[in-house]
Formats: C-alpha cells, structure tokens, sequence
C-alpha cells in the first residue's frame, strides 16, 4: 500500500526535493544578472549581502538566492566550475541543518562552499570537517582562491601542525577546515588550559560534516580521551594472559528438547554476535587454582576477574590485521569501517594491555582519563549541524534520534547506468576467493579496471598472494599503507588496474575514468564480502557509475563468511543443500541477496544499540562536563568576580562546620559544641580561636562571626600582595584544585560504569543506578572543591619579596609551571604547585595542607614546590 501511494503521490523525500528545485530555478534566473558584472563589481554585491546581515537588517535565509548566485558565479571564474542545480538543492539542505545524501562523484566539495560562504558572512566562523589530514588540506588548498574572490579567510587544522599559535591562527579563519579528530581533542585541551589566551577554538557556531556517516555514526562508539598515567595497581597482564591459553575453549550445546536446558562444554564459550566471553563454572574453578585465590569473583580479586576477561578477549575475539596490527613493537587499532590505522587510540578497560601481552610487546601503563567526549556530544555543542555523505538512508532513525538531523537524498545530475548484479554465494571461503581471482583475470584481461572491496587486511593480503601467484599485476590499499590511499584511489580507473581496498579506504578521492575504458563497460567493483553495514557496501557500489557513466557491481559471499555464519539464515545453507551445489559452483538469486540483507539489518540494529548504550552513559557525563567547563571558564576570565565566590564558598565552610558539630538553627546556644567548632579550626585551617571569640547568643550570630573571623584572617594574610596579584594566584589555586578534583571524578565515574552492569542481576536498571550513583558523586565533588579552596588559601602565605618585580616575575613562573604540567601531562600528573613547607617536614608527618593525610603521601609527594605560594 504504502508504495503504490508513493507511486501516486510521490514519497516525502520527492515533494522536499521539488520544493527545493523550485528556489534552485530562482537561484538560476539571477545567473545573467551576475554574470554580466566586473570582478569587482560582483565582489561589492556580495560584499553589500554581509553588510545586510552584520547589520542585522536581513536573514541569511533572505539573503541566498543571491549569495548562491554569486558563489556560483565566483566558482565559474576563479575555480572553472559551475555548480549544476542538484548542487544547489545539496547547498539549501546543508544551510537548513540537515543531511544531503549525494551519490558518488556529485560534487559534494563544491556543493559545501555555497552554505559555507552564506554561512560565514555572520563572522562567526565555519567549520568544515572531513575523514582525514589529506582532504582536509586538499579542500582548503583548491577552494581557498574562490573564498578569497569573497573575502574570506580560509584555515586547515592538521595534526602536523603542533604549534597552538598557528593553531589558533587557524581557527580564527572565517572558514577552517579539519577531521573531526583535530576538533574534538583541540576542545579537550583548551578545557585544560590555564590562560583564555592559549585556547585555540572560538564559538562553535555552524559545522558541515562531510561523509558524515562515518563520522557521526562509525566512528562514535569510540570516545575521544585525553589520559595520563594513574597511580592506581595494575593487574598482572603477562600472567593472565598465560591463564587465558591454560583454558579450554568450548561451545554451547543447544537443548534438542523443551525439557532439556543449554548447557556449556569446556572452561569459556565466545559469544561472537556480542563479542562477548563467557567462562563456565568449570573454568572458574580452573583460573582460581592457577592464580592462586580462593574466590575470583569477590571483591579484592575482582580486578583479576575483570583482566582475565580480556585476555580470553584478546586471544579469542579479536583478530590480528582485522581489528589491529602490530607495527613498530605497538599494537594499533586498525577502524573496522574505513580499514585505516587509528594512530593515537587505544582500546580502553584493559583490552590494549591484554592484546599486547598476547602479541609479546611492551606493555604500557594503564591510564586514567584526564578528559574525554564523544562525537555525538561534542557535535551537538554547535548552533547548527549539517552534513553530507553518498549513503544515509540507512542510519536515517540514527541520525534523527540522536542529532536531531533528516536525512534528504538528493537525485544525481546524471541518471545512474550501472548495474548493480545479484550476489553470488559459494560454500567456502576458497570457492569464493578462487572464484574472485579468475574473475579479476577476466577483467585485466579485457582491459577494464576493477577495485576490489574485502572486509579486513587479512582478506586483502590472502588475495594479493592469489593474484601475484597468477601475475596479475595489482595495487593493495588497506591500513598499512593509508599514507598513499588517495593517489591508489585515483588511479583505479586507469585501463586494466586492478585495486584491492579494504572497507573502501579512500573516501573523498574521485576515480575518473578516460574515455577508452567507459567503452570497454566503465569501472567494475567486485565485493568479496558483505560488510555488517548495508552503508559500507554502497559506499564500495557507489564508486563506480559517477556522473552517469557505465559500470557494475557484484558481490562474491561464502557460507564461511562472518555474516552468514554468525547471523546469516539457515534458509541459505538449506538451499544449498537442497539443489546439491557441486565443488566450485555458486547459486544467485535475489532471495538470497533479501536474506544478507536482513542479516544486515540485525547487525545494524545491534550497533544503534551500542551506540546508543554508549551515548546515554556520556550524556550523563557530559551535563557534569558542561557545568566544570562553564565555571573553569568563569575562571579563566580575569574580570571574574572570584571575591564574591570565595565569600560564598567562606560561607558554606562555615555551615558544614556547625551542620557536624550538630549545631542548628533555633537550638539553645549552651547546647553549642563549641570544642568541635575550635578543635576543626585548627585542624582544618590552622586557624586558633579562643571561645570567648565565638561564643553567640544563637546560630546565626556565631555563623555571621565565624564568617568574620576567617575573611578578616585570610585577608590580612594576603594584603602582602597587590589585589590584581591575589585575584590570580585564587584564581590559578582554584583551577588546580578543581582540575585534580575533576580528574579523580573521571576516574571514579570509568570505574563505577565497569561495575555498575553488575546491578542488573539484582532486577535494578544499570542505566538508572549509574545516574543516581554519579549524580551523588557530582555533588560530593562540588562540595569538596569548594572545602578545598578553603583549607589550601587559607594554608598558604604569601612569601615577601622587596623587590615587586620579582614578586610578579614569581607569579609568572609559578604560571609556566603549571602550564607545563598541563603539556606534559604524562609525567607531570600529580604536579599541584599549591602548598610548600619552608621548615622541613618529616615524610609521616600529617600534611600542612590540612588533608588529614601524612605528608609523603599527600604534598610531598612530588617533593617540595617553590613559588611565590608556599605554607606555614
């Protein structure tokens, strides 16, 4: 029913379309007026169009018939390019925050500028993200002149450039383009900075995500984090990783009867729908012999538990040169969609340090987390979000429930002319791939390019040996040489090139083919697995067939593959059997391309829902990480009123005491524990009061008297300082005191989500209970801030210096140095440059600083601090 009314009435997407196409003829019919203008007489239209919208007397939605015209116009003079009107309804979607899904070779680079330079004219700046470094100089370098012609100033952030100067040089170009790498971690670092000078970034106004898609989706199961080494034991990985091979691999035996209950053979079971691991009770009781421990599930050997898991992980689920390789004595990602080498990331949890005990490498410390987002949160901080990529439809719920973003898929300038053949199915895997080989021979042969698609690096390199045992000559692209993917990626439409890639590598780059090979049947793209993602296959479909030409597509898939053997139907394999197909033979029909593609829906399904799982644990997460950065950037600003904080937080401290002493409001005042009140002073503050100072006829003349006393002593005790050097050094002291509280909150929070799906055995919601836990959590951290800044500006005194220079020149340097332990994270990690001692302090004495803790295990712990700060 519901097609044959689509049929009639056309579908949604079509009616968008046909409004847009309706302004894109308006866009058209001002060509001439623009046309027939000067250089310098279309630079000053354009220019009078952001002079309306700076002044705020026009929208930029009033303004974009013209600001497209001449874009357009622009582009055919200085770029030699005319954008076709499709070009024009992708630039309408990306200007109203949506998703332009534009097939391959559409001409998305050059659809981008018409909403970035309508965008632009508000002065807020533009971001353009792309999947790599290459891209992202590519597009700055060849669109800069068109953005110059109008005004503009065009910036790229890459990671070669490491200077923060040049850096936010960069970002403070009216259009900057990135990967979404760059971006995120340029974020985390100036939300550690110490100076609002030193952070790169301005306001996150209007961000186009190019093959958003992989960014948005792909890519967002991993977080991006910033770490440092924790101080916290470590599991002996070596050893669990000997235990993990000690243990028998079983399967689990389904029940032939109702009556009869699914059992487990052996110590472990994989589960490889979930990449999961489950160990039997027999297998308990083996690793607890073979570590030595009576329980390995109680509490104090819960970390043994937890590391044997991922040893049994890294041995049995994940797979050399398909989830990672080893390069240089270190083990690195590689990403499952794109095929390309995740330099920088590491597994978190434990996995890393299992996969490198397992391949015999250096195993390197365990952090903790300093500060991380996600893709999801860190995009949705933008005004508005727009991306654009050749296959969307798929995750379009996706991208509507968790961005807020429609999908609107865009028709090609050009009818598509490829074919796209039924997959071929063999029983084995080397049915198939012998298969593939006389195939490609075939192709070579006739002289008609083939890119080859195969789902890991390992696949790749078992058809490369195939092909050079058969002289075939070829090109392999997968992650260990991604440096050169754009220009493999090029080429593959040059006469009888044969291009192996895994997970089509190389998005971005346009294969275009000369005229002698559209003649022989254009480009052939043969996939030799079905990726888990219906998207993935598209991509690899959609290189071929650009802008109207000829060429095929077809699938080679084996019962063996992954796919069909973990979520495939048994109906594939029933038929199989039925017909009797013989050694080397294949069967071809569309219900069995129906039923791949059912078992890829599974899976895509299964990913939303870890995507999804991941994204609720961090929005919670993340509405803490808003509130630390939104006050961190109260601090940073030196106009910042932070003698009214500190009265205020005076004030608190004062409340707290009486609320432990038990004093309370409307209580007799000889009730008043006034021992507990002087003993805490002292203890805390260093602070001796006698009681006829405090002693009050009710709550809130002691409370208003403990107030004084503390301002009135810390006051005196910083008058030796000017009042603009006394704001900054409250101001750096509370910035490390928040900062080091924050970082051990992360760290609480990563280890109360690695338990908390304990609770779901215990009919509580996992989800609901980590929301409860970290919200108390939240609020203890605020509070202890905020005692802290007390107790440590009430410990400190401020050393007198003769010379006011070197008392400012003081300040500075203890400046550098905590900006130092910032760059240096990694070794500096306990660094806090609060509180010194200038008598010497014995190690087990208890700290100055008043923590209750004993000296060597508190301040002194990094040895003693100099600066312009120092204790009593």
């Amino acid at each position: 029913m519901i097609n044959i009314f689509s049929s009639i009435f056309g579908t949604s997407n079509d009616r968008e379309v046909k409004k847009y196409k309706k302004r894109a003829n308006a866009i058209t019919a001002l060509e001439s007026k623009y046309e027939s203008m000067s250089d310098e007489e279309l630079q000053n239209a354009f220019n009078e169009l952001k002079e309306l919208i700076k002044s705020e007397q026009k929208s930029l939605d009033d303004v974009l018939n013209d600001s497209f015209a001449i874009t357009r116009e622009a582009s055919k003079r200085v770029l030699g390019m005319r954008h076709y009107d499709v070009q024009l309804i992708g630039g309408m979607v990306l200007h109203e925050g949506r998703i332009a899904e534009m097939k391959t070779g559409e001409g998305k680079t050059l659809v981008a500028t018409l909403p970035v330079t309508l965008n632009a004219m508000t002065g807020k700046g533009v971001h353009v993200v792309t999947v790599n470094d290459y891209l992202a100089s590519r597009d700055a370098v060849e669109l800069e002149p068109l953005y110059n012609f109008l005004g503009y100033s065009v910036g790229a952030i890459v990671g070669s450039i490491r200077d923060d100067g040049q850096r936010k040089e960069q970002y403070s170009a009216d259009i900057t383009y990135g990967t979404n790498n760059e971006f995120g971690f340029d974020y985390l670092r100036d939300n550690m900075n110490y100076d609002l000078e030193e952070k790169v970034q301005r306001e996150h106004s209007f961000v186009i995500v190019d093959e958003v898609d992989s960014i948005l989706i792909d890519e967002a199961r991993t977080p991006l984090i910033i770490s440092g080494p924790t101080n916290h034991k470590s599991a002996d990985y070596a050893k669990s990783n000997e235990i993990a091979l000690k243990l028998e691999k079983g399967e689990l035996i389904e029940p032939k009867s109702a009556d009869e209950k699914p059992y487990s053979t052996g110590d472990f079971t994989v589960d490889e729908k979930n990449k999961a691991i489950l160990i039997t009770e027999k297998g308990i009781e083996k690793a607890e012999q073979l570590y030595g421990v009576d329980n390995l599930y109680s509490l104090e050997n819960a970390i043994l538990s937890h590391h044997l898991d991922q040893a049994l992980k890294a041995n049995y689920v994940f797979v050399k040169d398909v989830d990672y390789v080893v390069k240089d004595n270190e083990v690195i990602i590689v990403d499952e969609f794109t095929g390309r080498l995740s330099e920088g990331r590491r597994f978190s949890e434990g996995l890393h340090q299992a996969l490198e005990a397992k391949e015999g490498v250096v195993i390197q410390d365990e952090s903790q987390t300093l500060a991380d987002i996600t893709f999801q949160n860190y995009f949705r901080m933008y005004d508005k979000l727009a991306g654009m990529t050749g296959t969307a439809q798929t995750e379009a719920t996706e991208f509507a429930e968790i961005y807020n973003l429609d999908v609107v898929s865009i028709p090609t300038n050009v009818p598509v002319q490829r074919i796209d053949k039924n997959d071929l199915i063999y029983k084995s895997e080397r049915e198939k791939f012998e298969a593939v080989s006389k195939k490609i021979k075939e192709y070579h042969e006739k002289g008609q390019p083939v890119l080859v698609g195969t789902a890991s690096i390992e696949k790749s390199e078992h058809l490369h040996n195939l092909l050079t045992k058969q002289k075939i000559p070829h090109t392999v692209l997968n992650a260990k040489q991604h440096e050169k993917e754009g220009k493999i990626i090029e080429d593959a439409g040059q006469k009888g090139a044969v291009t192996i890639a895994t997970n089509m590598a190389g998005r971005g780059v346009d294969i275009k083919l000369p005229k002698e090979c559209l003649d022989l049947g254009g480009l052939a793209i043969i996939g030799t697995e079905r990726h888990e993602s219906r998207r993935i296959d598209n991509q690899l479909r959609g290189r071929a067939g650009r802008q109207g030409d000829v060429g095929e597509s077809q699938f080679y898939l084996s019962l063996e593959d992954n796919l069909l053997r973990i979520f495939g139907s048994d109906k594939i394999k029933g038929i199989m059997e039925r017909i009797g197909i013989e050694e080397g033979e294949h069967i071809e029909s569309k219900m069995v391309t129906r039923a791949v593609e059912n078992a890829q829906k599974k899976v895509e399904t299964m990913h939303f829902e870890a995507r999804k799982h991941i994204l609720e644990y961090d929005d919670v997460a993340n509405k803490q990480r808003k509130v630390i950065y939104a006050f961190r950037n109260d601090l940073l600003n030196p106009d910042y009123d932070i003698t009214s904080k500190l009265d205020e937080n005076r004030l608190e401290y004062v409340q707290n005491l009486l609320a432990n002493a038990e004093i309370i409001e409307g209580m007799p005042s000889e009730d008043f524990n006034y021992d507990f009140v002087i003993t805490k002073l002292k203890e805390e503050l260093n602070l001796v009061v006698e009681l006829e100072h405090v002693e009050s006829k009710d709550y809130l003349e002691l409370e208003q008297k403990l107030v004084n006393i503390i301002t009135e002593v810390y006051n005196q005790k910083m008058s030796i300082a000017a009042p603009e050097q006394r704001h900054e050094i409250e101001r750096i002291l509370y910035l490390q005191i928040l900062d080091k509280a924050w970082r051990e909150h992360l760290y609480s929070m990563d280890t109360l989500k690695t338990g908390i799906g304990l609770r779901g055995y215990n009919q509580k919601d996992p989800l609901v209970e980590y929301k409860k836990e970290s919200y108390n959590m939240f609020v203890e951290l605020i509070g202890s801030i905020k005692h802290e800044v007390i107790k440590v500006l009430f410990t400190v005194q401020l050393q007198s210096n003769e010379d006011a220079q070197k008392e400012q020149e003081a300040l500075e340097k203890m400046k550098e140095q905590m900006e130092e332990s910032i760059e240096d994270i990694v070794t500096n990690i306990d660094q806090e440059a609060v509180i010194s001692s200038e008598k010497k302090i014995a190690r087990n004495e208890p700290c100055p600083c008043g923590s209750g803790k004993k000296y060597k295990q508190c301040c002194g712990k990094s040895g003693p601090k100099r600066g312009l700060v120092a204790g009593n």
